[in-house]
Formats: structure tokens, C-alpha cells, sequence
């Protein structure tokens, strides 16, 4: 029995708020980021989310992917104002992780952490896959092709073929992503720019010929097809929370870390309404392909090579900061966790020169080329948006335990209307996990086992938590 609850109490226990210090020893993240750059992140990998999900969404509600957007939108500004206010209080690398260790325990922590590991890294393989659909089409409008074992991911055809592009562009992205953030954000905040102008040129370009009759009907496949269409566009909405994972290499996070939340969020929502609108409005939805559907509606509407060209540059844009950052992200979850022994510390070393985790980053987007070089886009997406509902659900479950446990906190931010964002975002968020497939929950229930093994042999046994409070 002793035994029984002394687990039970680990297991439950969570790590003190004051645990946020980097180490005192070694070499440390720095603080160079403001709130322009933090919204520049989070830009950075919400629109490009467009990019994949526009056409994937399309094709599983039809017209009413709008409102699959509308809807996402909704739901994220429940979870991006608890993750405001957890972020002015917990300014760490952490992200959703770090605030359910302070709220809701270790293992909770436990399984966020893993399944951020998830989210952050397996967004770069749709991306790359998408990025590499734009670029395939720049090169068709000049008459270039890539042999077909080369040009997308199907290893079950009866020939195999891989995305040989995506997997490239991966590995060039993890290059720049180990050499530092000051570099990355720079090369980050370029690309935002360029893709937004890419946007708008767009929707001037096609606003003109958007036609009521292909926004008849509206929901051709009924509410099942809005609920499974919100749920994968989600995706495109999920890069706000990567504001939180750079808070430590952020100047005044407390401040800067909510602006940058809020903004991106709230600028993001808009330009995917409009250029939703304008992609169903002006071509079929049945006619768009998965990938590059914006690329489809400008060609049914203008043969200007010089619109193409802008747009599809956007679109390289996009794809690229979505990687970019959801890189950044990723790598710094496995910092913080294994900075709390819940992973091999080998996991947290920062290079001594480009003051970056850059072993861990090479290790990783190695292992996810592969999978941007063999996975199909809409798979891909199903089982990153898994986890990233998961997470932000108990982020949102978080934010109000915390309020309750612990009301004389410092919140430098406080979320408006609490509990009702918090328990409408958590409610949201696991009503959106029942419109994906069963295919994606036995792949996440696989993940999720080897997540449990892993901390029972590692983390449960080697937690600073452990070491340091519960076995003085």
C-alpha cells in the first residue's frame, strides 16, 4: 500500500510554478525575440496551414469548409486565451507541457508533452508535402515534370513512389532551424511577409469571379462532413501555441508572449475566411486538388504567368515557415523535458556555438523527412490534429483547475469570461477528436502506448520531480 500511494502520488503531483528558471550551469536559450517576431511564429505556422487543409477541407464538406474555418477559429480563441494567460504566468519553453505539470500533475504532463512531440513534429511532413505540390505545379507551368517514382508518397501503388522534394526540403529546413533562432526567425519573418502579400494578391486577383452557383449546396455531405471537415482543418490553426514554446527566448515573455498569441491568431482567422471564400467561390470544390488548391482557382480565372508565379511563390512561403517553426517547436519540447528528466539529458544539450538543442533538431528532421518522403498529406493531418485537440484541451482544463487551486497566483493576463471559455475550448476541442477516422485513433493509440513505456522505464523514475520533492 505504501508503495501504491506513494506512485499515485508522483503520478499526480505537480511540479512548483517558481520551477522555471533555466539551469544555472551550461550554456542557456537566449532572449532576443519581441512581439512582432512572436507573432511572426505564430503566423508563421498558421498560414501556411492553409495551404494543406484548403483542398483536404473542401473535399469533406464541400462550400461549408468556410464555416469548418469559422468554426476552428472559434475554438482556437477559447484555447489561445487560456494559453495567454498560462503563458504570462509559466514563461518557459514548455507550451502546453509545462502549464498541465503545474496544474494538473506528471502524468498529465507526461502525455501532453508526448503528444506535442507529435504535433510539432509531424506538421512539418504535410507541409512538405504541400510545399512540394507548388512547386510541382510552377514547374508543369513550364513544362518540367518530376519522374512519377518522385512526385508524391504512395508506397502501397503497385509501383512505390516517394515525395523526393518534401524530403529535401526538410532536411534543408533542419539545417537552418539548427543553427539558431535569431537566424530562424529573421528567415521566418521574410517568408510571413512574402506569403501575405502572396495572399492578397490572390484574393484581388480572383474576388471578381467568385459565382453563387459553386457555393450550392453548401454542406453537400450534411453536419458529419462540417464536423470531419473542422476537424482537419484545425490543423491550420494550431501554429498560435508555437508563440509559447519560444517564451524563453523571448524579451518580456509575461507581455510579449500573449500579444504575440492574440494577434496571430486573430490576423490569421481573418485571411482564412477570405481566401477559403475565394477558392470555393470561384472553382468546384470537387475540382481542387488536395495540395494546391489555390493554385487551381487562379487557374481557372487568370492565365497571367506573372499571378501564378506570385501565388505559388506564397504558397512555397507558407509551406516553408510551417515547417520552419514547427521544428523550432518541437525540439524545444523535448528541451524542457528532458530539462526535467523525463527524457535523457543528452535530449537538452545546447550547442556551444549555436546556443540551440542542434543534435536533437537533426535527429529529428532526419526522422521526419522520411515521413514526408512515404506518407500520404491527408493522413498525415488527421493524426496531427489528434494530439494538438488533446493537448489544447487540457490546456483549457488547466487554466480554470489553476484558477481554483491556486486564485492568489501572479496573472499578468488573465483570460475574460472564466469558466465559460475554458470549459466551452476543453468541450470544443474533444467533440472535434470524434469526427476523425478510427484508422487515426489506432494510430495515436499506438503512439500513446509508447509514450506510457517511455515514461514508466524513463521518466517515472528519473523525474527532477521525483528526485528532488517526493524523494528528498
Amino acid at each position: 500500500m505504501p508503495a501504491i500511494k506513494g506512485t499515485l502520488r508522483q503520478l499526480f503531483a505537480r511540479q512548483p510554478l517558481a520551477w522555471t528558471a533555466p539551469p544555472t550551469s551550461g550554456p542557456t536559450l537566449r532572449r532576443v525575440l519581441g512581439w512582432p517576431a512572436l507573432t511572426a511564429i505564430g503566423l508563421g505556422t498558421m498560414l501556411g496551414g492553409i495551404f494543406p487543409t484548403i483542398g483536404a477541407g473542401a473535399h469533406a464538406a464541400g462550400p461549408a469548409v468556410i464555416a469548418a474555418y469559422v468554426l476552428s477559429g472559434v475554438v482556437s480563441l477559447c484555447v489561445a486565451l487560456c494559453y495567454a494567460e498560462f503563458a504570462s504566468m509559466v514563461p518557459v519553453a514548455g507550451s502546453a507541457y509545462t502549464y498541465a505539470y503545474a496544474t494538473l500533475g506528471e502524468l498529465v504532463a507526461w502525455i501532453i508533452g508526448w503528444d506535442l512531440i507529435l504535433e510539432y513534429g509531424l506538421s512539418l511532413a504535410p507541409t512538405a508535402s504541400s510545399l512540394s505540390d507548388y512547386f510541382q505545379h510552377m514547374l508543369g507551368n513550364i513544362g518540367i515534370v518530376f519522374p512519377a517514382w518522385a512526385q508524391t508518397a504512395n508506397v502501397h501503388a503497385a509501383h512505390a513512389q516517394i515525395d523526393l522534394l518534401a524530403c529535401i526540403v526538410t532536411l534543408a529546413v533542419t539545417l537552418l532551424v539548427a543553427a539558431g533562432i535569431r537566424e530562424s526567425a529573421s528567415v521566418n519573418g521574410a517568408l510571413v511577409v512574402l506569403q501575405i502579400v502572396s495572399m492578397l494578391v490572390f484574393i484581388v486577383a480572383v474576388a471578381h469571379a467568385i459565382h453563387p452557383s459553386n457555393l450550392r449546396p453548401f454542406a453537400p455531405f450534411g453536419y458529419h462532413g462540417v464536423l470531419a471537415s473542422t476537424a482537419l482543418v484545425f490543423f491550420a490553426y494550431i501554429g498560435f501555441d508555437t508563440v509559447t514554446v519560444a517564451s524563453e527566448e523571448a524579451k518580456r515573455p509575461e507581455r510579449n508572449v500573449p500579444i504575440g498569441i492574440i494577434l496571430a491568431l486573430s490576423l490569421g482567422g481573418i485571411l482564412y475566411v477570405a481566401l477559403t471564400l475565394c477558392t470555393v467561390g470561384v472553382l468546384r470544390f470537387d475540382k481542387l486538388s488536395d495540395g494546391a488548391a489555390m493554385l487551381d482557382a487562379l487557374g481557372s480565372v487568370s492565365k497571367s504567368h506573372a499571378l501564378y508565379w506570385i501565388v505559388a511563390i506564397g504558397g512555397l512561403a507558407g509551406n516553408t515557415t510551417v515547417m520552419l517553426t514547427s521544428l523550432l517547436g518541437q525540439v524545444r519540447i523535448f528541451y524542457v523535458m528532458a530539462r526535467d528528466r523525463m527524457l535523457p539529458p543528452g535530449v537538452a544539450r545546447i550547442h556551444h556555438v549555436f546556443r540551440t538543442p542542434a543534435r536533437m533538431t537533426m535527429i529529428t528532421g532526419f526522422i521526419v523527412a522520411i515521413f514526408a518522403a512515404v506518407l500520404p498529406l491527408t493522413e498525415l493531418l488527421t493524426l496531427v490534429n489528434i494530439g494538438t485537440l488533446a493537448a489544447f484541451a487540457i490546456v483549457c482544463a488547466g487554466v480554470l483547475v489553476l484558477r481554483i487551486v491556486n486564485p492568489g497566483a501572479v496573472r499578468p493576463f488573465r483570460a475574460p469570461l472564466l469558466p465559460l471559455f475554458s470549459i466551452g475550448g476543453a468541450a470544443a476541442c474533444l467533440y472535434l477528436v470524434t469526427g476523425l477516422q478510427v484508422a487515426t485513433w489506432i494510430r495515436y493509440g499506438v503512439w500513446f502506448l509508447v509514450g506510457l513505456t517511455v515514461y514508466a522505464l524513463y521518466g517515472f523514475w528519473n523525474s527532477r520531480l521525483r528526485v528532488e520533492l517526493i524523494e528528498p
